[in-house]
């Protein structure tokens, strides 16, 4: 599980630093913020014990409600 942890945190990180690299135009740095968060909630490194009372299923669904609300941030700011 911990593997599972490590790939997704490094898949977000890469992707957020992508984001924000090439393309710097809309709502991406709040895309890439959010991918960041989901780097730093999957990494098993930091959430060994739990340093701030957080389980593993809060985690998972703070992570879920990050990549269900990313479509919000798609919208035009009209």
């Amino acid at each position: 599980m911990a593997m599972v942890g490590w790939i997704l945190s490094f898949i977000a990180l890469f992707a957020g630093l992508a984001l924000r690299q090439d393309m710097p135009i809309g709502g991406s740095v709040t895309l890439s913020n959010m991918l960041f968060l989901v780097a730093l909630l999957a990494c098993p490194m930091i959430w060994r014990e739990k340093p701030l009372g957080i389980s593993r299923g809060q985690r998972i669904m703070v992570a879920l409600a990050l990549v269900f609300a990313s479509p919000i941030f798609l919208f035009p700011a009209a």
